[in-house]
This record gives structure tokens, C-alpha cells and sequence, in this order.
């Protein structure tokens, strides 16, 4: 009879985990839609990145030890960094023109497309029911992005990008997990946004294209400058909260069953509203919220599938 209450509060405490650290990363994204218009999000990446090293670094010693680096899959763990570096970089960079509840919405296709990639490169079976999830997804999409009616955004585009990209990285994670512990491949990835994010705004400075029309790529090409101190606290902030996050988010898997709690990350939907409402005076169009319950009730269907 003590196995159950403890088995409940071990679920207990993963689900508060992972609703914590969902919270704590939408005040990142509220952060960096704020300060898209002043810096470029290669300048927030590397900042950010700098931060979080020591965090995860000693994450990485407290867990495994230093030599734990050491490991023969580092081109793999690059390949996912440059992965995920893409979904980071796509994502903020619809930031400047989508409002943010629905940039985040179209994100959230992310388990759509781990359905549709763990098929295709892992094998897995996947039934007719979880077929019929990512069918249902990508309505929620279409009525998202509302195509020829003249109101679609391509930065929309960036956010389903975001997500493709972001998938496929949890696609090699679920593969290579096994042999790599969670904080190694998170410093490998860290690493990865610090140096692959300064080599590219650097070959823009090189090529001299500083300038661009549209506000996505504005924020993409920006020039660094030197933020103010007010914005550079932010920006190191972005760092910190990264590393909570993420320190929170594998609590929570690590306590509880992956199924149990991998649907609480919906819960993001709850706050990115709030934050656009209350810091940039956003509220979300009925297609937005009719396309968003699609996409959430469809991504936690095909988790379900996937699982049972």
C-alpha cells in the first residue's frame, strides 16, 4: 500500500516540475518578442548561451563528472545542436511580426511532426488514429494561417519551420538518449548556439548585409550593438531561465513517466496569451483560438498514440 502514495507524489511532483519549467520558458519568449525590435536574436542566442555555460557545465560535473564530455557520439551531438539552433533561431525570428500567442500556437505542432518523423526515420508504427491527430493538426494550421485571404504572414512560416526542426532533434534524442546523459547533449547544444550563432553574425558583418525588408529577417541580419544595461540583464536572464528550465523539465521526465507528463507542456498556451496581452497589447483572433484547441487537443492525441 506505500508504493501508491508514493507513486502519486513522484507523478506529483514530475507534473509540477514540467508546469514549471513550461511557465519559466514563456518568460523567455516574452523577453525576446520584447526586444526584437532593438537587437539581433543571433546577439540574444550567443548572450544567452554564455550564461547558461557555467550552469550547465556544473550541471554536467555535479551528474557524471568532467570527463563525461568526452564522448564518441560529439558529431552527433553537434548535428542535433545545429538542429535545435535552427528551431531557436526560426522561432524568434517570427516574433517581430506574429503575435505571440500565435507564433507559439504554430509551434505547438512540434508533436505533430515527431509522429510524422518517428515513422519515417525510426520505424515506429504508427495507427490510423494518430494518423488522423496530424491530419486534424494541420487543420488547426490552415485555420491559423488563414491562406488566400490575404491575411496570411510567411513569418508564419517560420514558426511551423521552428517546429519541423525542433522535432526532428527530439527524433534523434529519442534515439541516441540512451548512451548520452541529458545534461551532456544539453551543454554539447548550448556550445553549439554560442559559437555556430557568432559565426554566422559574423559572416553577415563580413558580407555586409546589415539590412533587410522584412522585420523577420531584420531581426536575423541586425548589426550587434552594445545593449543597455537594462536590456543586457535581460538578455543574461534569457540564460538563466534557460537553464532552469531546463533543469526543471528533466526533473520532471526523470520522476515520472514520459505520457503522464509530456501533455502539460500545452500549458504554455495558457500563459503566452497572458504575456501578449499584458506586456504588447495582443489579443489573439478567434482563428487563432479555434486553430489553437485543434492543434493542442491533435498533438496531445497523437502523444497518447504514440505511447499506448
Amino acid at each position: 500500500m506505500g508504493q501508491l502514495p508514493a507513486m502519486l507524489n513522484r507523478n506529483l511532483i514530475g507534473v509540477l516540475s514540467l508546469c514549471a519549467g513550461v511557465f519559466v520558458f514563456s518568460m523567455q519568449d516574452a523577453i525576446l518578442k520584447g526586444l526584437s525590435g532593438s537587437h539581433a536574436v543571433t546577439l540574444a542566442i550567443v548572450l544567452r548561451s554564455i550564461v547558461g555555460l557555467p550552469i550547465l557545465l556544473s550541471m554536467v560535473w555535479y551528474e557524471k563528472g568532467p570527463s563525461a564530455l568526452r564522448t564518441s557520439n560529439w558529431k552527433l551531438l553537434v548535428a542535433r545542436g545545429l538542429i535545435l539552433l535552427t528551431s531557436y533561431t526560426t522561432y524568434y525570428m517570427a516574433f517581430p511580426v506574429l503575435p505571440l500567442a500565435e507564433a507559439v500556437a504554430l509551434f505547438f505542432t512540434a508533436p505533430i511532426f515527431v509522429t510524422i518523423l518517428a515513422a519515417l526515420f525510426l520505424h515506429e508504427k504508427v495507427t490510423l488514429k494518430a494518423w488522423g491527430a496530424v491530419i486534424a493538426g494541420f487543420i488547426g494550421v490552415l485555420i491559423i494561417l488563414r491562406p488566400g485571404t490575404g491575411l496570411f504572414e510567411p513569418a508564419a512560416l517560420l514558426s511551423l519551420l521552428s517546429a519541423a526542426a525542433y522535432a526532428l532533434s527530439m527524433v534523434l534524442a529519442r534515439r541516441y538518449s540512451a548512451t548520452e546523459p541529458t545534461t551532456v547533449m544539453a551543454f554539447y547544444v548550448n556550445g553549439v548556439y554560442m559559437l555556430a550563432a557568432a559565426g554566422v553574425a559574423l559572416v553577415f558583418h563580413l558580407l555586409d548585409i546589415t539590412h533587410a525588408a522584412h522585420p523577420s529577417l531584420e531581426f536575423l541580419v541586425r548589426p550587434w550593438d552594445m545593449p543597455s544595461v537594462r536590456d543586457l540583464v535581460l538578455l543574461g536572464l534569457c540564460g538563466v531561465i534557460a537553464a532552469l528550465g531546463m533543469i526543471l523539465l528533466t526533473h520532471a521526465y526523470r520522476m515520472t513517466r514520459a505520457n503522464l507528463v509530456t501533455v502539460f507542456e500545452y500549458t504554455g498556451m495558457l500563459w503566452v496569451p497572458l504575456w501578449g496581452f499584458l506586456f504588447f497589447q495582443e489579443i489573439p483572433k478567434w482563428t487563432t483560438v479555434i486553430g489553437t484547441v485543434i492543434i493542442v487537443a491533435a498533438g496531445i492525441f497523437a502523444v497518447r498514440s504514440a505511447k499506448a
